[in-house]
């Protein structure tokens, strides 16, 4: 891990960027994080283009580090200045034309479209936690994951011990097959759900909260679509990884 740019924010939070090999990364922590005071890590998920996002991220970022954690995302593959990956980018336009024909998109498509990205991404945010629990101002572990794509955090959960606890996203396709993964997750879950989310099959994301197989799990379901998530679920998330991180 190199980190390459180095910033401190007005509100207390130092902000990092890094690559990992080849994969883009930046790091929240507070200020005050060190190795005689260190901090739960929480890793946080997206859609793609870190730098597109950077405003949602790192609005996120700097609520979870006001609360006493540090806070990380990276690159998803074939995202933002990330060579592109063929397959999937001919998925997603399978995926555009099926939804500007009010069709939905077959089983096919979702899978050319989710598993390379779940099987690229999943071991890259092992390595990436490998690298930010030797930091000295982050507690070497449990770690908490908090976003999308959802399916990334099943497979994350369901492999990396590490990984504690995880609010969930749902907003996105989810192959048919990771339903049986979703049984192997025992972890804590809170989800995340927009009730009228214009791109998320509602009644696909409520079987798949039904099919995770924790005995502590939680649905908040809201209004709105799609980035309309109410403020008062960053406070909510906040308090579902204290209990669990600290």
């Amino acid at each position: 891990m190199n980190f390459t740019t180095e910033q401190r924010l007005d509100d207390g939070v130092l902000e990092r960027e890094f690559t990992l090999g080849d994969v883009p990364g930046i790091l929240w922590t507070p200020e005050s994080a060190a190795e005689s005071v260190p901090v739960p890590l929480i890793l946080m998920g997206h859609p793609g283009g870190l730098r597109r996002m950077y405003p949602r991220l790192a609005a996120r970022a700097r609520h979870t580090v006001a609360q006493g954690f540090a806070a990380a995302t990276i690159e998803l593959p074939g995202g933002g200045d990330r060579p592109r990956l063929a397959a999937v980018e001919e998925a997603r336009a399978d995926l555009r034309r099926a939804l500007a024909a009010g069709e939905r998109p077959g089983d096919d498509v979702v899978d050319r479209l989710v598993l390379p990205l779940v099987e690229q991404a999943v071991p890259e945010l092992r390595a990436t936690i490998d690298a930010l629990l030797e930091l000295p101002g982050i507690i070497d572990g449990p770690v908490g994951y908090a976003g999308g794509v959802i399916a990334i955090g099943v497979r994350l959960a369901v492999v990396e011990p590490r990984v504690a606890a995880a609010l969930l996203f749902a907003g996105s396709y989810v192959p048919r097959g990771m339903f049986a993964e979703a049984r192997q997750v025992t972890i804590p879950l809170h989800v995340l759900l927009q009730w009228d989310d214009e791109g998320n099959d509602r009644q696909q994301a409520l079987d798949l909260f039904d099919a995770f197989g924790s005995k502590e799990k939680t649905l908040h379901a809201n209004m709105g679509g799609h980035t309309g998530v109410p403020h008062f679920e960053a406070d909510a998330g906040n308090r579902f990884f204290a209990r669990h991180l600290t």
